[in-house]
């Protein structure tokens, strides 16, 4: 076992709570453990998405289906059922504690700006940001 994956115990514990079990209508999702164990090794490395290492399945497919177990409180019922688990007991599953990139600090950016010339040139210079 990897030690950013669940184990055996952990997921006997949610295994019951995802959606695509055989009694689920639709597909059943055989992957569903390969892709849990993904995006907590994403949220304990603090790696994007694009990151994610190959052996948990492509990058945007896992996204999506992050999303989608978001939006239906999947994630949630999944932190219930682990209530009690001490590994897990900080790990955060939302947006809060994703940093920003550093061009996202709401500046606004493509247009000429002014800034003051030195004293005596003779008034504003114009640059473009970078």
């Amino acid at each position: 076992m990897r030690r950013h994956e669940l184990t055996d115990t952990q997921w006997n514990l949610i295994k019951d709570h995802l959606p695509g079990k055989r009694s689920d209508p639709g597909r059943t999702a055989t992957d569903n453990r390969r892709f849990v164990d993904g995006v907590l090794w994403l949220a304990r490395t603090g790696a994007p998405w694009r990151d994610l290492p190959e052996r948990y399945g492509q990058w945007n497919s896992a996204f999506q289906r992050y999303s989608r177990w978001s939006k239906r409180g999947v994630w949630q019922r999944i932190l219930e059922a682990l209530g009690g688990d001490v590994d897990l007991e900080h790990l955060l599953l939302d947006s809060t504690t994703v940093r920003a990139h550093q061009h996202a600090a709401g500046a606004k950016g493509g247009e000429t700006t002014k800034r003051s010339a030195a004293p005596g040139a003779g008034g504003a210079r114009r640059f473009t940001p970078r």
